[in-house]
């Protein structure tokens, strides 16, 4: 066996107790585990792209043969340097870079004894590091911090930070590398840890971030603010090319992460896919092109949680979402599951949840996390009539079986959605816009995407994010700022403006008029939040709340 790859959540490995010696025997190393064990993990295939895999393959094993071919050095110059004598394939560095889709690795390759680690170039999965210190010389990389249930021991406080010593934290996007050279006296080993850069020019383009157009000429500006005001009068004009192309690109980006060889080889659920739903513009979106790329005879859940019952926002705008979804996809059948939850009784759930979001550690991040882990749990109720949705003598208690979850991350990130966007754009114009958005894009694994693979991976399902496809980003970056936003327009028009025709051209006029509202609002857990821990929402928000760090022995007292 030439190496081991471990992609699958919740592996947690400390390297001053690892047997290196071990790692390429078939048992006693913390590493090894068998091709079956492999497949059960990843049935549902993450790589949408770079590497080839067959119909009837598993992604596992396809990457595996392909980081097996790799060449055995370091180097980025490996194509001058490799030992293999022209043989090898490339190395670990080039495979890595051409892989689309969302990824975290941890990979012994025995034949240089080097340990390679990384996250893909957005960090759409998670992957925790524990560097060594002075205090705690360990090197630690792990997708998860330790369990809830060791919240009220010492060693909690110490590795998640609430004694104040920053314990974990994301492994920022890239891939590295650490070759193990000499064994110690006392059994520790001398490393090296390297930082490669991506191979891939098409991937290093993105990452920087860098768009085509950001301020327009005047003559620009007014042909675009002509055209929005016509598409007023007459909807199908707004069907521009640039729209167009962002429509079809979410396609192909829906149809990569929904393919049912993509989702389950041996597919048995009637609901294979269901998608975090508010009713708001992105997930409505998702819902649309969701239904037209899945088997019609397949069910598609919605998801959808409240801490005021059916008064909460996103409950509101999700039974009007609804209804849209039934008159542009009437033959699809609709679940909306209601999700219905008592932030008081949650004690145990919000315990979980605060190791799962760590290393985040604000309120804004927890009311955030209990949120997204209640929806991919699934645990509701949904009505047995379709066309009564407040009848409770219809509710029926309902748990959905979707092993994959739509989530529409990146969407506000990259078409200009936050307050704060505007805020900037009044403040700086065009380019301070774009600035802002660009610190978005290369700071949203940190702020975002791992926290939510976690709190969505501890329920057994798979986050997918389609605004976040490679393909979406450049086609994105390609259009000029100014039509992707113009926030001279009031909210709910000018924000996300080339979302906003997208949604027109699928028929969903309703939801492409309203306005953003973020999950912890829309489902109201921020309100009670502010009210067991401030007091009022007035006081929480004197004292800004959503960025206040929590103290966990005082939050539980």
């Amino acid at each position: 066996m030439c190496g081991i790859a471990l992609l699958v959540s919740g592996i947690r490995i400390g390297l001053s107790s690892l047997n290196l010696d071990s790692i390429s025997s078939s048992s006693k190393s913390h590493l090894v585990f068998s091709v079956d064990d492999l497949k059960a993990a990843l049935q549902r295939r993450e790589i949408f792209g770079g590497i080839e895999v067959g119909i009837d393959k598993n992604d596992t094993e396809s990457l595996m043969q392909s980081l097996g071919n790799c060449c055995s050095c370091r180097s980025q110059e490996h194509r001058t340097t490799c030992d293999f004598n022209g043989q090898a394939k490339g190395s670990i560095v080039d495979v890595l870079s051409v892989i689309k889709g969302p990824w975290a690795i941890i990979y012994w390759q025995e034949s240089s004894k080097t340990l390679w680690f990384g996250r893909d170039a957005f960090g759409r999965r998670s992957l925790l590091v524990h560097w060594p210190t002075m205090e705690d010389p360990r090197f630690l990389l792990s997708s998860v911090s330790p369990t809830s249930s060791r919240l009220q021991d010492s060693s909690f406080e110490v590795e998640n930070g609430s004694s104040g010593i920053k314990f974990w934290e994301e492994l920022s996007c890239g891939i590295y590398s650490m070759s193990v050279d000499v064994k110690k006296s006392d059994g520790s080993f001398h490393s090296e840890i390297k930082k490669h850069e991506w191979t891939n020019a098409m991937l290093k383009e993105l990452i920087e971030w860098e768009r085509v157009s950001i301020e327009p000429k005047p003559a620009e500006l007014n042909f675009s603010h002509s055209r929005t005001s016509s598409a007023e009068l007459d909807i199908n004009s707004s069907s521009s090319v640039l729209a167009q192309n962002v429509l079809t690109a979410l396609r192909e980006s829906m149809l990569r992460r929904i393919s049912l060889y993509n989702i389950y080889q041996a597919l048995k659920e009637t609901v294979p896919v269901a998608v975090l739903f508010s009713g708001g513009l992105d997930s409505m979106i998702i819902a649309a092109l969701l239904d037209q790329c899945l088997d019609p005879n397949y069910e598609i859940d919605l998801l959808n949680v409240s801490f005021d019952g059916e008064s909460a926002p996103d409950r509101i705008s999700a039974k009007t979402g609804l209804k849209e979804l039934r008159r542009v996809a009437p033959l699809r059948r609709w679940r909306l599951v209601h999700i219905d939850a008592d932030l008081s009784k949650l004690t145990w759930e919000t315990k979980r949840v605060l190791s799962l979001i760590n290393p985040a550690n604000t309120y804004m991040d927890l009311n955030i996390g209990i949120a997204l882990w209640l929806a991919a749990r699934g645990e509701g109720w949904i009505c047995k009539e379709s066309n009564n949705e407040t009848d409770e003598d219809k509710r029926v208690n309902y748990t959905s079986r979707a092993r994959i979850l739509l989530v529409g991350s990146g969407a506000d990130e990259q078409c200009a959605g936050y307050g704060r966007h505007k805020t900037k754009y009044r403040h700086d114009s065009w380019l301070g816009l774009h600035k802002e958005m660009k610190l978005d894009m290369q700071r949203i694994w940190k702020r975002n995407l791992g926290r939510d693979d976690r709190c969505i991976a501890d329920s057994g399902k798979e986050a997918r994010f389609p605004f976040l496809d490679e393909d979406i980003i450049r086609t994105l970056l390609d259009i000029p700022l100014w039509e992707v936003a113009d926030l001279d327009q009031p909210s709910g028009k000018g924000d996300k403006k080339i979302l906003r025709e997208v949604a027109h051209m699928l028929g969903l006029h309703n939801a492409a008029i309203l306005p953003k509202r973020a999950i912890q609002f829309g489902s109201r857990i921020a309100r009670e939040s502010n009210r067991k821990n401030f007091g009022s929402n007035r006081a929480a928000n004197q004292a800004s709340a959503g960025s206040v760090v929590i103290n966990v022995q005082s939050y539980f007292s």
